[in-house]
């Protein structure tokens, strides 16, 4: 992984914990969600409209990246419905890069060495160590499958992604197209579940979840570039460095505890970064 895709990586990192901490502190966490799906559907509709259309073997990906994509957002919505930024996080991200090393050894042509392999195994540690004490601190236990479920997802959606973007051979034209399917899939999937009250938006939450979609959009588009250029599974990897840039929001502007647990666990997700380097 040269240092241009590292450092673009990290810089999508901290965008995604930037649009998940503005959807968490938003009003309701289900509208926000719509409000961020929506304005990633409409932004790539519009980068799309400059290409021509995607060739008949991409489809599938789009598609099945935009029913895993629709997933993850239902079950990350409901997961901040029930619980904190700084306890969903990292469950949500936590497992993630784990399933995407496993499923990527069955599935995928990249090869990563020991070192590399030992850093995301600890940048795996160090998410699933800031996930302890969800039962021990009386917290709702509904956050967890939830969030599980995410995990599953983005794990899903990394492969899926990835192998797709490959395929055409222009990851941002990929994004833009699987986050336009996800908005078709997405919003009658959440009418049906939640009802017309979810459409009802403030002036205020509409700006909060236009920023928070065109922090997801630019935060995504980066990554699956990054992985047309390196292994996806590294990719994936560094990309939960976000659960770092998630503690420090939550800690210096939210004012959320920095226990001796916390601080451990930041230190193993950047030491697991900084092993993907090599």
């Amino acid at each position: 992984m040269s240092l241009a895709v590292f450092l673009a990586v990290l810089g999508s990192a901290l965008l995604h914990a930037t649009w998940n901490a503005m959807v968490k502190t938003g009003g309701d966490k289900l509208t926000g969600m719509i409000l961020v799906v929506v304005s990633n559907g409409l932004m790539g509709l519009v980068v799309a409209a400059f290409f021509s259309l995607p060739g008949a073997e991409v489809w599938l990906w789009i598609v099945a990246s935009g029913l895993i994509r629709t997933v993850y957002y239902l079950a990350l919505g409901y997961a901040y419905a029930h619980g904190d930024l700084s306890r969903v996080y990292p469950i949500a991200r936590g497992a993630a890069p784990l399933l995407v090393l496993g499923a990527g050894a069955f599935v995928l042509s990249d090869r990563l060495s020991g070192v590399q392999v030992a850093g995301v195994l600890l940048l795996g540690l160090g998410i699933l160590l800031m996930a302890r004490g969800a039962f021990a601190s009386g917290e709702s236990r509904r956050l967890v499958p939830f969030a599980l479920a995410s995990a599953t997802a983005t794990a899903g959606y990394s492969l899926t992604d990835g192998i797709g973007a490959r395929l055409m051979g222009d990851g941002v034209l990929f994004v833009a197209w699987a986050l336009a399917v996800t908005a078709a899939l997405y919003l009658p999937v959440a009418l049906v579940l939640d009802g017309a009250r979810v459409l009802r938006v403030s002036r205020g939450e509409l700006w909060r979840g236009s920023l928070a979609g065109a922090a997801s959009y630019l935060g995504y588009s980066i990554v699956v570039w990054a992985m047309v250029r390196a292994p996806i599974a590294l990719v994936a990897a560094l990309r939960e460095s976000s659960i770092l840039f998630a503690v420090l929001i939550g800690w210096l502007l939210f004012g959320e505890r920095m226990d001796r647990m916390k601080a451990l666990a930041a230190g193993l997700i950047v030491g697991g970064a900084a092993l993907t380097r090599f």
